[in-house]
């Protein structure tokens, strides 16, 4: 899955040494990451925002918590305490 994603963020941008210019990290970084299948959440908000969005961070690391994702838990906490 991570792999696919860094393809796709690969293909927007035109190559990985393009995509590791527009991170900040190497185009060895950008293959490291898809070799093992797993970056760093810096990594995953570059590639984020380097693709305008089209490969979201979440998807990258879904292990962690996004602001979109804690706005969706704190709403559904309220709505529970307010029911």
């Amino acid at each position: 899955m991570i792999r696919e994603l860094i393809q796709e963020a690969v293909r927007i941008l035109g190559s990985q040494a393009k995509l590791g210019a527009a991170c900040g990290v190497t185009q060895a970084s950008i293959w490291q990451a898809m070799e093992v299948q797993r970056c760093s959440a810096e990594l995953a908000m570059a590639i984020e925002q380097a693709t305008n969005g089209q490969v979201r961070a979440a998807a990258l690391r879904p292990d962690l918590p996004w602001p979109a994702q804690i706005d969706q838990v704190e709403a559904s906490a309220i709505s529970e305490v307010t029911s």
